[in-house]
């Protein structure tokens, strides 16, 4: 298959019109349009050609899983329609945020191991190819020596470090918070404040388990991100633990401390395309302007990669290819993953092409995955 008529986005950052063939799912030559004859050619019509979106961190699947709540929809149905969206969307790779709290319910050990099962069963069917970043919160302390198995069973492809439980503890008076904290789990009011302060009270066990969970991780080489840093300090104290990615620093100085180590600052793109963070925390156009930003993630909203990206250029922060670069070779570098992220011989062929004629509104033509037509929503893209 060659793919041609497209403006490609080579590894240069340039924007060149260019032939790219693929063969056993990986792009397999990138050279001028000569005219030569190949067993099928697609015309992508002017369209961009672009290296396919690498999501580090995507939890917008919570709200597949369980539209409304207490209201769930079988693990098989939510994957399939997960996978239709992050394909139409142009995401290529997907690693799927899966909270191990010590709450029950929606963020709880069943979903995690529900899920991680519905993935090991039906991962080879989906057209985005999965991963798992697991999210543990460092006061399931039950749950340290299980969560070591998995990363020492390659069963888990990123591990974040997460801390809610004082942000929770802090509004167990405010009973609009605690009904929403509560719903997902299926407990009352008064049986999740209860958790919680149990929960809080096994304190003193968290440092030895936080150090058991990352030091399984180093020896399993899996990435270590940290998560809501708010300050130099923690960022430092997470980066002694081995976290080399900084997920959602609080504020500028800890992005400025992160980048300071070498670390990579992840920021959430929807903060991009909504102009701010929904919590009044770091701007990420700002961290992205001031060279602090190294990689944007879905978070909870599949579309905003794309979108960040033309928003970003179009603000004249930033160029085309460091835009673009930050939802897709600079994820996959912050993960380890050389074989995708840019449009070069050898690489997976994960591909989209872009229709950007719509100021404001790009719209994903076609999604390729390791070579595959996996979306298509123009019928001038032949397929």
């Amino acid at each position: 298959m060659t793919l041609v008529g497209g403006r490609t986005l080579l590894p240069d950052g340039s924007l060149e019109d260019a032939c790219v063939t693929l063969a056993d799912g990986r792009i397999a030559s990138v050279h001028a349009d000569e005219g030569r004859p190949t067993a099928r050619r697609i015309d992508l019509a002017g369209r961009l050609l672009l290296p396919g979106i690498v999501d580090l961190h995507g939890d917008a699947f919570e709200h597949v899983l369980m539209p409304r709540s207490g209201v769930r929809f079988p693990m098989a149905v939510a994957l399939a329609e997960i996978d239709r969206q992050l394909v139409a969307n142009g995401i290529t790779t997907a690693f799927h945020s899966l909270t191990y709290s010590w709450e029950p319910g929606l963020r709880g050990r069943d979903t995690v191991v529900e899920l991680m099962a519905a993935l090991d069963r039906l991962g080879h069917e989906l057209a985005c190819q999965p991963r798992v970043h697991l999210r543990f919160e460092l006061h399931n302390v039950d749950a340290v020596d299980e969560v070591a198995a998995w990363l020492d069973a390659g069963r888990i492809d990123l591990l974040s470090l997460n801390d809610h439980l004082e942000m929770i503890v802090g509004r167990l008076e405010r009973l609009d918070k605690l009904a929403q904290y509560a719903e997902r789990t299926g407990l009352s009011i008064e049986q999740y404040q209860e958790l919680a302060q149990q929960v809080a009270r096994r304190g003193s066990e968290v440092p030895d388990g936080v150090a058991r969970v990352c030091a399984a991780a180093r020896a399993a080489d899996v990435p270590i991100a940290s998560h809501d840093d708010e300050t130099p300090e923690a960022c430092a104290h997470f980066h002694a633990l081995g976290a080399r990615l900084c997920e959602f620093p609080c504020n500028l100085e800890t992005a400025e401390a992160a980048a300071a180590t070498g670390d990579s600052v992840i920021l959430g793109s929807p903060n991009v395309v909504r102009g701010g963070s929904h919590d009044a925390r770091l701007t990420a156009e700002d961290a992205v302007r001031a060279g602090l930003c190294d990689v944007l993630t879905t978070d909870y909203y599949y579309p905003a990669p794309l979108l960040a990206a033309f928003q970003l250029v179009a603000g004249g922060v930033c160029d085309f290819a460091a835009a673009w670069d930050l939802v897709s070779g600079g994820p996959a570098r912050a993960a380890g993953l050389s074989d995708r992220g840019m449009i070069a011989v050898g690489q997976r062929a994960d591909l989209l092409a872009v229709d950007d004629s719509v100021p404001g509104v790009p719209r994903v033509s076609a999604t390729w995955t390791g070579g595959r037509m996996v979306h298509r929503t123009s019928p001038e893209v032949g397929g």
